[in-house]
């Protein structure tokens, strides 16, 4: 059996200090250089993997600590080992997670460095600071001995004499500072609610890609980097998957929905399922054969007229829940099993009118996290079910994933 590829965890003190931006960097420069790069993204996260894969030319996982089984989190982390290197961006602070109750761990970057044994490289924002740095970054670096933070990539950097004082800061921490970028609003990032603007909307990807690549082999030591990885812990293996939820699967994907995870499709493959793909936004229905329709989650608010006009679409997911077919909407696509989708404007939409529900962005009440749901009794499910206008069709589906 072949040694595992070395892997990395990008990671940083929070949110907003530049994992996305770094990580992506480091993908495309090592891309650049021919080797291969294996992508992953710590979290539920569907749209900076998308990121990943343009930089890399490969799939990005989602590794999950929280939400995945043990064995299909790490199956994918041995997985990642058909690769020259591993490179993972985390999620939000190093240590910030959701701890619950038989879950693997918390879901924190600092959960999944432990498990895999991937030392950590830590993206600091250093646009205000300057002595502060080398306290910060001890406290990270010493906070949990089991997470070996290895080296520091400074991030925002004002001149040459602001990276100066940075480095004689962090200097007797004896931690090498592989890289530090300078402010370039030329290689930010568009956003909107949830996150970055996906990669598959920009036509100006490729060249943005380009700048992130050059600024990388200008400003981190690229080497550097690849001597710090080091191979995971785990056994090599499969990751253990969900069983198909039919045999042949109709997929919705395009820009409305989009977020989707490449591992599940790969295992319901795997098992013999046969997947097809059609688009809502082309008014494309279902493939009629289909004996489940999955609509992942995405953007559909910012789509609704055009998804209230499909009625090809509309049509097909009637004909579908008419003949007994799994109908299965996550999120997104549960919106558009309701009734009406009223946008930020104010807007009112009908969608496919086979859930009894309306979904309203123009008065905002949630907020994103992990929630977890369990059904009363198999009796409780199985009214909900009956008391609905279609057959099969769930009221609420909730699986964990993986």
């Amino acid at each position: 059996m072949s040694r595992p590829a070395p892997g990395i965890v990008v990671a940083a003190p929070a949110s907003g200090a530049g994992k996305t931006t770094v990580a992506t960097a480091l993908m495309a420069a090592l891309a650049r250089r021919g080797l291969r790069v294996a992508p992953a993204k710590v979290g539920p996260d569907y749209i900076d993997p998308r990121f990943h894969e343009a930089a890399a030319g490969r799939a990005s996982v989602n590794l999950d600590g929280w939400a995945m089984r043990p064995a299909c989190l790490d199956g994918l982390i041995a997985g990642r080992g058909d690769a020259d290197v591993v490179v993972v961006e985390g999620v939000m602070g190093l240590f910030d997670g959701a701890p619950a109750p038989g879950a693997v761990d918390d879901g924190s970057t600092a959960a999944l460095a432990r498990r895999a044994g991937w030392p950590v490289l830590l993206v600091v924002d250093a646009a205000r600071q300057a002595g502060s740095i080398a306290a910060l970054v001890h406290g990270f670096r010493s906070f949990d001995p089991a997470v070996a933070v290895a080296g520091v990539i400074l991030n925002r950097v004002g001149t040459a004499r602001h990276d100066g004082a940075l480095r004689r800061a962090l200097a007797p921490l004896g931690l090498p500072v592989v890289g530090a970028l300078p402010r370039d609003a030329a290689i930010d990032r568009p956003s909107r609610h949830l996150g970055l603007v996906q990669a598959g909307e920009d036509p100006g990807l490729g060249d943005w890609l380009d700048r992130l690549a050059a600024v990388a082999e200008a400003h981190i030591d690229l080497d550097a980097v690849l001597a710090l990885a080091r191979p995971t812990v785990i056994a090599g293996g499969q990751a253990s998957r969900l069983p198909p939820p039919g045999a042949e699967v109709a997929v919705a994907r395009d820009d409305a929905f989009a977020f989707l995870y490449p591992h599940l499709l790969d295992g319901w493959r795997d098992a013999g399922a046969a997947v097809t793909f059609f688009s809502p936004l082309a008014d494309q229905p279902p493939d009629a054969s289909a004996d489940c329709v999955y609509l992942p989650g995405g953007y559909p608010e910012l789509h609704a007229g055009r998804l209230a006009a499909a009625g090809r679409f509309r049509a097909g997911l009637h004909a579908a829940a008419a003949r007994g077919a799994w109908i299965y909407g996550e999120c997104g696509g549960f919106m558009a099993l309701g009734e009406v989708l009223v946008d930020a404007a104010g807007n009112a939409h009908p969608m496919a009118g086979l859930l009894p529900l309306t979904t309203r962005f123009d008065a905002r009440r949630l907020h994103l996290g992990y929630r977890r749901i369990t059904a009363l009794s198999g009796d409780a499910v199985r009214a909900g079910r009956r008391g609905l206008s279609r057959p099969r069709i769930p009221l609420l589906h909730n699986r964990r994933g993986g």
